[in-house]
């Protein structure tokens, strides 16, 4: 079975999944190993390994010690086609729809896609969707697009519909890193409630309460990085909330 339909079927059956983001710098060496071991034992599904930004070259040889500690699926979100690596079991293949740069449209896709071929990693296709989470973030930056606001619902479901109608098969909503607020719970209401593709949520995310509101708000999967990253024992918590939605209501 495929990763994607592995993920899918864990998360109709739990309520939503748990997604870990690891940013496999310099700066997160000596927490990595911890992370996965921690993911492993407390119930996260996947393991996404991405950041917008490498600042050493150690990158292939964190992500090859993270599969070979990983029990569970570890998956590229990339930040540039110099991330991807031949040890992930499977690629986030996105396209940043939320932006006019056609680079992050169209063009890394491009540059990507004989590579992936070639080292045979499973794709997924996913729309990006950048909303304003009240901070500049690296990806705004690096990609340099706007983020949508999340106070304009009628626009982030625009997209998602043109995202679901291109054939993508899951929106990935995106604060950013560290973004000071997560997605408004009546905004991801609006745009869950219009598609019928799976909806990734990050960004902003700092407690389980926070996750177990995104759930009921219509997250297929909610992604927690530097919640994770402060405070590891924090995963038993975020993997009770996301799987049993109710708890935290």
């Amino acid at each position: 079975m495929s990763i994607f339909l592995t993920l899918k079927q864990s998360a109709e059956k739990k309520g939503a999944g748990f997604i870990i983001l690891i940013d496999p710098d310099k700066k997160n060496d000596e927490k990595v190993i911890g992370l996965v071991e921690n993911a492993n034992l407390n119930g996260a599904d996947a393991i996404f390994v991405g950041g917008s930004i490498m600042m050493d070259s150690f990158y292939n040889e964190r992500v090859k010690k993270i599969k070979s500690i990983s029990n569970i699926p570890v998956i590229l979100f990339p930040g540039g086609v110099n991330q991807i690596s031949k040890h992930f079991d499977a690629i986030l293949f996105m396209s940043l729809l939320s932006g006019r740069n056609p680079h992050y449209l169209i063009g890394e896709q491009v540059l990507a896609a004989p590579i992936i071929k070639n080292i045979g990693i499973e794709t997924i296709p996913t729309a990006y969707l950048l909303i304003d989470g009240g901070s500049s973030t690296s990806v705004e930056y690096i990609s340099g697009t706007k983020p949508l606001p999340p106070s304009k619902p009628d626009l982030l479901v625009g997209h998602a519909l043109a995202a679901q109608f291109l054939g993508m098969k899951m929106i990935y909503l995106e604060c950013g890193s560290g973004a000071k607020n997560r997605i408004p719970n009546e905004t991801l209401k609006a745009v869950s409630g219009e598609i019928d593709i799976d909806v990734v949520v990050g960004g902003g995310v700092r407690t389980p309460e926070d996750a177990c509101q995104l759930v009921n708000s219509g997250a297929s999967f909610v992604v927690i990085g530097s919640a994770i990253e402060n405070s590891e024992e924090l995963i038993s918590d975020f993997a009770s909330a996301i799987h049993h939605k109710n708890n935290y209501v």
